[in-house]
């Protein structure tokens, strides 16, 4: 763990294979990082833009698109989690997360199917099999968290997805088996992204919004109390000059959570981030600027739901993408 004495762990948000050869070792023996995630999206850019896949693609002529990318997203969850392995086996995370098939959204049967298939097919205990928060999803998160399958409750902006995901994970410990490790992924900076340019334009403090709702779902999860389970902060990185490339990390430091960033907010971290945890948040500061933003004419509900659509559509998109290029 990064901060040992608070339990607070930085994973890697980036995969690819050059990377898994090199930084990605540093980072771990410089005890920066102890685990890795990874989505459709950073999938797409390191099968279509880097090198090192084209030896591996050369031998899979005769398979299906999705079997080809299936075969170079294995490789490297495995190599990933192998890597990982001695910081697993010494219980110090060590996870490596794979995405389901995002199409799978709606369809609680096929993701339970195929995060079973993938996990058994990579063969390491220490993956999480990523599941999108939706209807379908809290039901495959229940069932595979009870088959023993380390799951990563993902694309979760709204505290009802969180309750929902923490309660499906307590069904799962509910059942007798040995609870397995599990995470509650929290989107922050779409959030703040998607109206800070209407809260300026009302003189509104910006760069918070996305802070105050991770915040709150924290708490909420873990007065929960399910076991073995973490909330996990992803979209972290900064864009643009309006913060400093920390913030995300900064901010929503907090006992017993995980922050998964880019690779430069990893290092923009370590080298100049403020190391005090910053959370919990008070409820009065939360409430104040839930008002604050919604005096500016901002619905939150629908900003949600928004970034819950177009979330799962990115995913979709980068993964049609992918299945794509290699036809």
């Amino acid at each position: 763990m990064y901060i040992p004495e608070s339990r607070f762990s930085l994973w890697a948000d980036f995969i690819e294979r050059t990377f898994l050869d090199n930084e990605f070792k540093e980072l771990i023996e410089q005890g920066i990082i102890n685990g890795a995630t990874s989505n459709p999206s950073i999938f797409k850019s390191a099968i279509l833009t880097s090198e090192a896949y084209k030896e591996q693609l050369a031998g899979l002529g005769a398979l299906s698109p999705k079997e080809k990318y299936e075969a170079l997203a294995i490789y490297d969850i495995q190599k990933a989690a192998d890597i990982l392995r001695p910081l697993y086996d010494a219980g110090d995370d060590g996870y490596v997360s794979i995405e389901v098939d995002p199409f799978l959204c709606d369809d609680a049967e096929g993701t339970v199917h195929e995060g079973i298939r993938l996990h058994q097919v990579i063969g390491r205990p220490n993956v999480m099999i990523k599941v999108p928060a939706t209807k379908a999803g809290y039901h495959a998160m229940e069932t595979l968290a009870s088959q023993g399958i380390p799951v990563n409750a993902t694309l979760i902006f709204s505290l009802e997805q969180a309750i929902k995901s923490a309660q499906a994970f307590h069904k799962a410990s509910d059942k007798g088996a040995d609870p397995v490790h599990t995470v509650i992924s929290v989107f922050v900076s779409r959030i703040d992204r998607a109206i800070d340019e209407q809260l300026r334009s009302a003189d509104v403090s910006v760069g918070l919004m996305g802070i105050m709702n991770a915040a709150e779902i924290y708490e909420e999860v873990e007065a929960i109390g399910v076991p073995k389970c973490r909330v996990l902060f992803a979209s972290t990185g900064v864009k643009g000059d309006d913060f400093r490339a920390s913030y995300y990390i900064d901010e929503l430091l907090a006992f017993n959570s995980v922050n998964t960033a880019p690779i430069a907010t990893i290092d923009a971290f370590v080298k100049g981030g403020e190391k005090g945890i910053k959370l919990p948040l008070s409820r009065d500061a939360i409430e104040v600027h839930k008002e604050a933003v919604l005096g500016a004419g901002v619905n939150m509900n629908q900003i949600i739901e928004e970034q819950i659509r177009e979330g799962l559509a990115a995913f979709k998109i980068a993964f049609s993408e992918i299945l794509s290029e290699l036809e």
